[in-house]
């Protein structure tokens, strides 16, 4: 997927994370600022970045404000913020799941 424009999805509330991408300079670039990072910094990049490589992003700025959120929010963060950076607000691969 092509990021095309600057995207966030999350909140600074406890136990979630704000997810910020922007189009990148040919890498990924990551940037982490998190209450429990001497602790779970490496599984919550480890997150992310499996996220990224699932929807095939690998050209993209991303920054991550964790406020103790569990992994399968991070994902669903980064998830809608690419959705939301490529355009695509139709055919989303959970609508099934919401109907």
């Amino acid at each position: 997927m092509e990021i095309k424009k600057p995207a966030v999805a999350g909140t600074l509330e406890s136990s979630d994370c704000m997810v910020t991408i922007e189009p990148g300079e040919g890498k990924v670039d990551f940037s982490l600022d998190s209450v429990v990072i001497h602790q779970f910094g490496d599984q919550i990049r480890k997150v992310a970045l499996e996220t990224l490589d699932n929807l095939h992003v690998d050209n993209i700025k991303i920054s991550i404000v964790d406020k103790g959120a569990l992994d399968c929010t991070i994902r669903a963060r980064v998830e809608g913020a690419v959705y939301r950076a490529v355009g695509q607000l139709d055919n989303l691969p959970w609508e099934k799941e919401i109907r």
